[in-house]
């Protein structure tokens, strides 16, 4: 078996779908200019070479340290996290002796707390991952942990950091002044899509990750849409435009949300990545479709009466890998109620829950796509990051909108930058203060 779309619940005959296909020639076109360009680092991964080079320099060092904290938010720090649930649980298990991933992506003194307490400094390495070098939330929790650094390691702090950020900006400016390794975040490549970078590679290499298959899996499916002879038929044939196809005709026919449900229960993370992936992209002038991480089997015992009964305003992804393993076999007594899982592997359950789920879901009218993996292997992982990080692309362009950019997350950051006091800011001062000042309905509960 290889790894496959399964198009069959996928209301092709109720969607408009040739619509979209039919620009397979324009955007063939626009991916043969911007990747000649330079423009969509995501999928010529021209940085590859170099990467590896540094990666394999950093292997000895990382390996010298028992903890790694990763400072990060957003797309910094999702694929990391998916990453490691999927492929290194054993962190998560009782009695694990590390190496120990913590991931500080969030404004939280209580675990901010929490890791300065228990984390030995001398043997924990720090990665703060901004592109821009100067996003508050990551840099500030830097601030802090610099000083902890400083306060146990003195003028050896400086040996237990790594930066992964732009070009410039405070990081980069930081990293000179205190000569402290530095890997790039390349030109173009947005945090959402950066997962393939330094950004997701250094935690994965620290974890033991087969970082090269998680890369090849990626050229793989990527390969075909960076070649310069690119034509329609070729891009027509790729699963990628398939799906923005669909995505495109779903949000036409007026199906809002997108369910992610992963039945690969050590995949679910990349629901989250996911969702930032998706409504990041292309949610946009009053456009897209909301996502939805769900979880097999957990989520059929809370949110599925709302997929399967609620408004039928949803399609889905189900992700699935008929190869997962066994584990132990149900005993041979059983009450007589449960004699049909007499003797039979547990692993059976999620393979028979998965497409009693998938079924009930098509015949209540969701379109369905079904991602079905040949293994849950970091090569697999690469090959689903690319196929979905183009397909958000390519639906975006279908859409006439940038899925590159996030125009709307800004003018909160620059609202809470103003809340802080920052320098300059005046407009958003004054409706921070227009805001502030209003009378307020409340009332005790």
């Amino acid at each position: 078996m290889t790894d496959i779309l399964d198009w069959t619940g996928a209301d092709l005959e109720r969607l408009n779908i040739e619509s979209s296909a039919s620009k397979a020639e324009t955007v063939a076109r626009r991916l043969i200019q911007e990747t000649g360009n330079g423009d969509l680092p995501f999928l010529t991964m021209p940085y590859l070479n170099e990467l590896k080079t540094q990666l394999g320099d950093l292997r000895g060092r990382l390996q010298s340290y028992d903890h790694m904290l990763l400072l990060g938010i957003g797309g910094s720090a999702l694929g990391a996290r998916a990453l490691q649930k999927a492929f290194f649980p054993q962190q998560d298990m009782p009695g694990h002796e590390g190496p120990w991933l913590w991931i500080a992506d969030n404004v939280d003194p209580s675990t901010l707390d929490g890791y300065l307490d228990r984390l030995p400094p001398e043997k924990t390495v720090v990665v703060t991952v901004s592109k821009s070098g100067g996003t508050i939330e990551t840099v500030g929790q830097y601030f802090i942990v610099r000083d902890w650094m400083r306060t146990v390691l003195g003028d050896r702090w400086k040996e237990n950091m790594l930066f992964v950020t732009g070009e410039s900006g405070f990081l980069r400016d930081e990293s000179e002044a205190h000569g402290i390794t530095t890997l790039p975040v390349p030109e173009n490549l947005g945090g959402r899509y950066s997962v393939l970078s330094a950004v997701g590679m250094i935690p994965a290499l620290f974890l033991g990750l087969d970082v090269d298959a998680l890369l090849e899996g990626a050229r793989e499916v990527a390969a075909p849409l960076t070649d310069p002879e690119l034509d329609a038929v070729t891009l027509g044939k790729h699963e990628s435009f398939r799906l923005a196809c669909w995505g495109k005709s779903l949000m036409d026919a007026g199906f809002a949300e997108l369910i992610f449900f992963a039945y690969i229960p050590l995949w679910a993370d990349f629901g989250d990545w996911f969702a930032q992936l998706w409504a990041e992209s292309l949610g946009k002038n009053g456009k897209g479709s909301q996502p939805i991480p769900a979880v097999g089997v957990t989520d059929q015992h809370s949110v599925n009466q709302m997929f399967l009964d609620g408004p039928r305003n949803k399609a889905c992804l189900f992700l699935t890998c008929p190869e997962l393993p066994d584990g132990p076999r149900f005993p041979d007594e059983l009450p007589a109620k449960f004699d049909y899982v007499q003797g039979k592997p547990f692993g059976e359950l999620i393979r028979a829950e998965g497409l009693g789920t998938m079924m009930a879901l098509q015949k209540n009218g969701v379109p369905l796509v079904e991602i079905r993996m040949e293994q849950d292997a970091p090569r697999q992982a690469g090959k689903m990051i690319a196929l979905l990080g183009a397909a958000t692309i390519l639906t975006g362009w279908l859409m006439d909108i940038n899925p590159l950019d996030q125009p709307a997350v800004e003018l909160g950051k620059r609202l809470a930058k103003a809340r802080l006091g920052a320098d300059g800011l005046e407009p958003e001062k004054k409706d921070l203060d227009a805001f502030l000042s209003a009378g307020r309905e409340i009332r005790e509960f």
